[in-house]
């Protein structure tokens, strides 16, 4: 996949997918499906500045995108001119950036300053088809309600640690779901003096993270795939208040550090705990991974 910044033409006959795309949920996927369709190098936007923390960072949503066959990445930056920029502006210069052949967005899809910018307008400048597509919809199971398939919902699930239902509205293949992808770093080795040597993992500030807890789930390494428990908060037991992710990854062994790996957490276990010592939290660590087991059959 090409990465670029938005301002860098491709000239090249493509289908361009148009939306903010912090990832790809359920929604996105439909319109990426469609362009995927013409037979055309797939040139897809993804947009970073805006407010509060994000489902996935930029490193990660490169992953996800190669992943899923997009062809180039045209990244936007909200933090530079691309704010105040008039929304007929942004239009043209797609155009320009661009040898678009059709192009996909949602109905909500709205771009420029103040967000005046409509798929109607897009119509009158990018000179071909400009396939506008209705906002795809579930069960949200509460009251049985629709909800459309929204960054903002996905966040509000994660938020509230229901990843099964965020899961439900970011799956679709072998490389969905939601992740958190850093380096391995070197941490106090605590874990090693009584069997349970961890993954510490540096995390993006930037990253929205569940609420913390201890979770399973499974841990994607250059050595492999892995179940894994993962603690993302604090560590009471040794009086260490800092917020951070370490996962341990059951059956692995061997040396990772300055590797990057993705975690994916998929089920909550427990809250952080207290332990009266290094013992009991092993013995808690031990139900820990008979319950990763069970869920892994």
């Amino acid at each position: 996949m090409l990465t670029l910044p938005f301002g860098t033409p491709y000239p090249s006959p493509c289908a361009l997918v148009l939306g903010g795309f912090d990832g790809l949920h359920l929604g996105h996927r439909r319109l990426l499906s469609a362009a995927q369709r013409s037979g055309l190098p797939v040139v897809l936007t993804t947009v970073f500045g805006g407010k509060g923390k994000v489902l996935f960072t930029r490193e990660e949503r490169r992953e996800i995108f190669s992943r899923a066959g997009v062809s180039v990445l045209s990244e936007l930056d909200l933090a530079g001119e691309l704010r105040k920029m008039p929304a007929e502006t942004f239009a043209r210069t797609l155009s320009s950036l661009f040898d678009v052949r059709e192009a996909h967005c949602g109905e909500d899809f709205r771009f420029g300053k103040d967000a005046l910018g409509t798929p109607e307008l897009l119509k009158t400048y990018l000179h071909c088809p400009v396939t506008v597509h209705r906002t795809v919809k579930y069960l949200s199971g509460e009251s049985g309600r629709a909800r459309k398939f929204s960054a903002s919902a996905c966040k509000k699930y994660l938020a509230a640690g229901e990843l099964s239902r965020l899961n439900a509205c970011l799956c679709e293949g072998a490389s969905g779901g939601y992740f958190v992808q850093g380096r391995v770093e070197h941490g106090r080795a605590v874990g090693r003096t009584y069997g349970f040597p961890t993954l510490n993992l540096s995390v993006a500030p930037e990253k929205l993270l569940p609420p913390d807890g201890v979770y399973g789930g499974l841990c994607e390494t250059p050595k492999g795939t892995f179940p894994c428990i993962i603690n993302i908060g604090a560590r009471p037991t040794f009086r260490v208040e800092e917020r951070k992710l370490e996962a341990y990854l059951d059956g692995f062994s061997g040396d990772l550090y300055g590797e990057t790996v993705r975690v994916f957490p998929t089920a909550f276990f427990r809250g952080i705990e207290a332990f009266s010592s290094a013992e009991e939290l092993k013995k808690q660590l031990e139900k820990d991974i008979e319950t990763l087991r069970e869920n892994e059959r």
